[in-house]
């Protein structure tokens, strides 16, 4: 399945592994896609759109077991203060529905702020822009394909 989240990484000569699983539209957090995909939940990076009041939008992506520190992402954008947009936002923002929010390929290019943690693993699952399919890669590989700037944004839930 090529969606344009895999176009961009085929585009970058970027190695991964494409992982289908079977989506329940009820339970779309990142710790069942973590079990579905047969990973631990904190190698399963799930993607949120912040607004920050003086840059604007950009991405986070943090943990599957853990929460955006929202304070933590606004010093490392610069901001005084973030929010993650509200749902209805997430789609028209990115081009991507709830459960299917990759930072590669949105309507934009936004920023991309991912925990420092992403650096820890040799692979990490992130959403290959659809729901029901997760690329798994190499961090270092994800930093350099989404310029990320990594920070401690996230927190124990």
């Amino acid at each position: 399945m090529k969606t344009n989240a895999v176009r961009v990484l085929d585009g970058l000569g970027v190695k991964y592994e494409l992982r289908s699983y079977e989506v329940d539209p009820d339970d779309l957090t990142a710790e069942t896609v973590a079990r579905k995909v047969g990973l631990p939940a904190e190698q399963v990076f799930k993607t949120l759109v912040a607004k920050g009041d003086k840059k604007g939008v950009g991405l986070a992506v943090v943990p599957g077991n853990a929460e955006l520190d929202l304070k933590a992402l606004a010093k490392l954008t610069g901001d005084s203060r973030v929010e993650t947009v509200p749902l209805k936002d997430v789609q028209p923002l990115t081009g991507y529905v709830r459960g299917g929010v990759t930072a590669f390929a949105c309507k934009k290019d936004y920023p991309v702020f991912a925990d420092e943690t992403i650096e820890l693993f040799d692979v990490i699952s992130v959403s290959a822009g659809q729901r029901g399919l997760q690329i798994l890669l190499d961090p270092a590989d994800y930093v350099r394909a989404t310029k990320a700037k990594l920070g401690p944004i996230s927190r124990e839930k």
